[in-house]
């Protein structure tokens, strides 16, 4: 006797939405995993964009006009504790004009006992003035190594972008300050006196 062959049962309308909203959910999942690998060089792009955080702007060439527009530049300098550096800015405040292009040299001393390799992060202050703040050259997020009691002078070259006069939203600008810390650099190359002292001695 032959057996009888059931039909397969339709898909019913609520299959049909589980199935949906499983798809939808490994689709958000698959979206969200791949937003946390691009996360950071796109909130560092819109940093850069916006000046959001106080992040600055920067320029290949000085722009083509100066105003009369003018603002006190603070220089703040910092070393993070444990580092063994000395580190200032030839000069606290400098004036500039909007358009203006300034340079200030800044001195690093190691004044420890040991060989040390940092870096310097930076950002100015208030954080609107960030998409205005333009430098042209920095020795930020280079590696310096410096020898016990060496030192030596860095420059930052910058300029406030002159059609910051037109936004009357930021008219209460005056001061900015640009602040920089350093850092020890955590992939710094060790030197090879401190490598090989490691070692234990030839039999």
């Amino acid at each position: 006797m032959d057996r009888e062959v059931s039909a397969p049962r339709p898909v019913t309308i609520d299959a049909r939405r589980n199935l949906r909203v499983a798809g939808y959910a490994l689709g958000g999942t698959l979206f969200m995993l791949g937003m946390s690998f691009a996360a950071v060089p796109l909130y560092d792009l819109f940093c850069r964009v916006t000046g959001y955080g106080g992040t600055t702007q920067v320029a290949v060439k000085a722009p083509d006009r100066v105003t009369e527009r003018l603002f006190t530049i603070r220089m703040d300098a910092n070393v993070a504790p444990g580092l063994g550096w000395r580190f200032e800015p030839e000069i606290p405040t400098v004036s500039v004009k909007g358009g203006e292009v300034r340079t200030v040299s800044y001195t690093i001393r190691n004044v420890s006992d040991r060989t040390v390799t940092g870096i310097a992060s930076y950002n100015v202050s208030p954080d609107q003035a960030g998409a205005w703040f333009n430098k042209i050259a920095c020795f930020c997020f280079n590696e310096i190594t410096l020898q016990p009691g060496e030192s030596r002078t860095e420059e930052v070259v910058f300029f406030v972008d002159p059609e910051i006069s037109k936004e009357k939203s930021l008219d209460f600008i005056e001061t900015i300050t640009l602040s920089y810390t350093f850092f020890p650099a955590k992939n710094a190359t060790k030197p090879v006196a401190d490598a090989t002292s490691a070692l234990p001695p030839a039999r």
